[in-house]
């Protein structure tokens, strides 16, 4: 993408009222205004938050608002030049439940509060595969931990990834740490089981592995 198409997408960003970019200075001060507000103030309503973590163009996030109405949903990616597509398409669809933030997912608790969000979905993720990367991953034992903190009780996880690196390292994780895995497999388009909202939403890169005939993995479990 050239740097006169993402200085575009930037100012159109900033135009568009599902869109939040707060300063890293905000979020590490614990000023960011709709940290525990994100029902009352922004939604403004009860309904579940679900969040989508590493959201790229935010087709996931958009495609879950869809299908879910009666959910809200947060797009997370610290690219705003990415998830541009997703906020864009959803002003001018008129969907009121999905929003973005840009900033980074390390900072998740200064951006919700504890016991504020249902759902959290992690789709496609770096893997991180090189051992001193590990601190990187977004389902190391540390994020876990961050993830716990701003879900409610029995709050659900979601790591959807074309990686088996990703999804073996995370689910001996789960099971190494007392976690509960609830639903697990490693080639989820060859599942007839498989949940409608796994494989009835997918980004363009997934399309992409699909059509070579990639595995896609999937886990559902909660932290304990």
């Amino acid at each position: 993408m050239g740097s006169k198409n993402k200085l575009k997408r930037f100012k159109e960003n900033e135009t568009f009222t599902n869109v939040f970019q707060p300063t890293r200075e905000e979020v590490v001060g614990d000023q960011f205004p709709l940290k525990g507000k994100w029902s009352s103030d922004f939604f403004k309503n009860d309904n579940p938050i679900v969040l989508e973590l590493g959201c790229g163009k935010g087709e996931y996030s958009v495609g879950l608002a869809e299908r879910f109405p009666e959910k809200n949903f947060i797009g997370i990616d610290i690219k705003g030049a990415r998830f541009w597509r997703g906020a864009k398409t959803a002003v001018e669809s008129g969907m009121n439940n999905v929003a973005f933030v840009r900033t980074q997912i390390e900072l998740i608790q200064h951006i919700f509060a504890e016991n504020e969000v249902s759902e959290i979905w992690i789709t496609f993720p770096d893997p991180q595969i090189k051992y001193k990367r590990t601190k990187h991953r977004m389902t190391n034992a540390e994020f876990l931990e961050r993830y716990k903190k701003i879900l409610k009780p029995n709050g659900l996880m979601h790591l959807k990834t074309d990686s088996e690196f990703m999804h073996g390292y995370t689910l001996g994780l789960l099971h190494g740490l007392g976690h509960e895995v609830i639903y697990a497999n490693h080639n989820i388009y060859k599942n007839e089981g498989a949940p409608a909202e796994v494989t009835g939403i997918q980004t363009f890169y997934e399309s992409q592995y699909l059509e070579v005939n990639k595995p896609i993995t999937y886990i559902k479990f909660r932290i304990k």
